[in-house]
């Protein structure tokens, strides 16, 4: 007979989560919206759990607990998907359609392209090259119809 039995689902949960009462969740929840997301400290590229639960004031095992419980994710993706996200819009925005897609990734706070593309086909299933291309508006011909853009080493015609 099995010992372990794969099927069964795990009913307890982790001992750290009961620690942190409600109330204190709470709290640090606020604390932690405020440092990451209005201070934009997920910008920076080697902001971590650590970090947060320092500049908060707590561990990260409460921080851990929070993002389990009150946002039902862990740092890293919560972070990352704030990331994406913001990248969207820089990458949907004409005033940066200069950049590439690495100063658009370094801006938002990944440490690398792997990362940031990993990180964006996850949560829109495309990757931010294919998501700049859609937003980027067709160039206009010289009598005011539209054309396709050029490619490298193509030649406009008009």
């Amino acid at each position: 007979m099995a010992k372990y039995n794969i099927t069964d689902k795990k009913i307890t949960e982790a001992a750290y989560r009961t620690l942190v009462s409600p109330q204190m969740m709470d709290e640090l929840k606020e604390k932690i919206i405020h440092v990451l997301f209005v201070k934009k400290m997920y910008k920076e590229k080697s902001y971590s759990a650590k970090r947060l639960a320092m500049d908060i004031g707590t561990n990260t095992r409460y921080i851990s607990a929070v993002l389990n419980v009150r946002f039902h994710t862990n740092y890293a993706t919560l972070v990352n998907s704030y990331r994406v996200e913001e990248a969207m819009a820089l990458l949907a925005d004409k005033r940066y359609r200069d950049l590439n897609i690495e100063d658009i990734s370094a801006m938002v706070g990944f440490a690398n392209r792997q990362s940031f593309y990993v990180a964006f086909y996850k949560i829109n299933g495309c990757t931010p090259r294919a998501y700049k291309l859609r937003y980027i508006a067709p160039r206009k011909a010289v009598n005011g119809k539209t054309t396709k853009r050029q490619t490298k080493g193509e030649k406009a015609s008009f």
